[in-house]
């Protein structure tokens, strides 16, 4: 038997970029918050790697002095510590500080920048600015700053990391000032006039590196972020496009029902006698009429209710508790018609509950999914209607089971597609639309349910849908009686 999971999440909404500007190309604040997380998980990461070092520094400092880095002041718990506190007082900003003009995605991001190049330049410092691939780091965080912010102001950070370093370098390698005895030192720099042409070679070699960095960065990043709000844009006239031809559908399906009444009408004028009498072979074309007539009312009824769920979503349609039990109750009783013309032997097994959702979605979710088990079924067929309540999570499951046509394991990813219906599907009810599990699918993903579908064709199908986060009553009420068979 053949199995798919269903989920619809409308929380994973593509981001609307704002206009892009030369010299203010920058990312929203929603887009920052996301990437400033990120940035903060990547830190502890170099945290780690500090506390490996010290460790390392404890353990074997003969190691340290190979890699030729001479750890005498331990600088990197220092560091460690520093870098840790202001991991911590970004995350505290981010989720228990209100946003103002002080505690912005923005403000939060250029502290972050600015306190790990003051602590980058210690260790570059420690370490060895020209003899150590140290400097180098640098470089990340002019590539995440032209990422994060607009073009002037990488170049900000840019020359912010070049003075840094201008520091760095003329601290190790000034002849004035005695250096800790914990800095690189190299045999090379004995000599006054090699010292400063190596120091004037790594500041031009190292600054030329960082700014070239900048530009192709900034440059690269401007064009994606160019080519992101063109999809933008393309994606709004897409959606556009969409509701203009929703719009226009539902003008036609208006249209249509007015003279498709009028006409169904007349016909029941005439079938109830009221014109006169009527030959039986008119009569015979006039039931046809009417068959057709009502599978044409029920198709646009359809296209009406699906287009009032497209306008609905969770954010705005009002929530209250659903008791299940009477929503059952409710759609087997609209569907009694239906289950006493196909001779249908209905079983239930219902534990209530009540869940926090959209009352009259959940019953059309029901009574679709219902319909379509009975609809699908053969004539003096079985549908089971049973649920099932985890107390510990919280948590319930209804399924609907048939014994009927199934549905074949192709056609089983697609059967949610608006206007989709199998073959096996269209043979067995020529009337089909393959709108109702359309108006099944909106109706879950705006009450946040997922659905089940296991089926095999010839053997039936069921269709399980799941309950998040219910509340379960203390005592059953009497209408929603736990166990009991129905014979229609």
């Amino acid at each position: 038997m053949a199995t798919v999971k269903f989920s619809w999440n409308r929380n994973q909404s593509p981001a609307v970029l704002p206009p892009i500007k030369e010299n203010a190309c920058k990312l929203s604040d929603d887009i920052l918050t996301s990437n400033i997380r990120w940035f903060i998980i990547f830190r502890w990461g170099i945290i780690g790697a500090l506390i490996f070092i010290h460790i390392l520094a404890l353990l074997t400092p003969d190691t340290l002095i190979q890699f030729r880095i001479i750890e005498e002041n331990n600088w990197p718990i220092v560091i460690t510590l520093i870098l840790g506190l202001a991991n911590l007082g970004y995350r505290f900003a981010l989720d228990n500080c209100k946003p103002s003009r002080f505690n912005s995605p923005t403000i939060n991001l250029w502290v972050q920048i600015t306190v790990d190049l003051i602590c980058l330049s210690f260790v570059v410092h420690y370490v060895g600015s020209t003899a150590t691939p140290a400097p180098f780091f640098y470089i990340l965080h002019i590539a995440l700053a032209c990422i994060f912010f607009s073009t002037l102001e990488s170049l900000i950070v840019a020359a912010i990391v070049s003075v840094f370093y201008i520091i760095v370098l003329i601290l190790e390698y000034s002849l004035s000032i005695q250096l800790p005895q914990s800095i690189l030192i190299d045999p090379a720099l004995a000599d006054d006039s090699k010292s400063q042409n190596h120091l004037l070679f790594w500041m031009f070699s190292l600054n030329f590196l960082f700014f070239t960095v900048w530009y192709v960065v900034s440059r690269l990043s401007f064009v994606v972020r160019a080519h992101e709000s063109q999809l933008s844009e393309a994606y709004k006239r897409i959606n556009q496009a969409q509701q203009e031809k929703d719009q226009y559908a539902v003008l036609m399906t208006h249209q249509l029902k007015s003279p498709l009444d009028a006409i169904r009408s007349k016909i029941n004028l005439i079938k109830g006698g009221y014109c006169g009498d009527v030959p039986p072979e008119l009569k015979e074309t006039l039931l046809k009429i009417d068959r057709r007539a009502t599978s044409m009312a029920a198709l646009i009824l359809d296209l009406l209710r699906l287009q009032r769920l497209k306008e609905t979503c969770s954010c705005n349609a009002e929530t209250k508790s659903v008791n299940i039990s009477k929503v059952l109750q409710k759609c087997l009783e609209k569907l009694t018609p239906v289950i006493n013309t196909k001779e249908i032997v209905l079983n239930l097994s219902i534990d209530n509950f009540i869940y926090q959702g959209i009352s009259d979605q959940v019953e059309i979710l029901m009574e679709n999914i219902i319909s379509n088990a009975i609809t699908y079924s053969h004539q003096g067929g079985i549908v089971e209607i049973s649920s099932q309540i985890d107390a510990k999570s919280q948590t319930a499951t209804i399924a609907v089971t048939d014994h009927g046509i199934g549905i074949d394991p192709n056609d089983l990813p697609n059967i949610f597609n608006e206007y989709f219906y199998s073959p096996r599907a269209a043979l067995h009810n020529k009337s089909t639309s393959g709108i109702g599990l359309s108006i099944v699918k909106i109706a879950a993903e705006n009450n946040k349910l997922d659905i089940n579908v296991s089926s095999e064709p010839d053997e039936g199908t069921t269709f399980s849908i799941f309950f998040p986060e219910i509340q379960i009553p203390k005592e059953i009420e009497e209408e929603s009686a736990p166990s009991m068979a129905i014979q229609q």
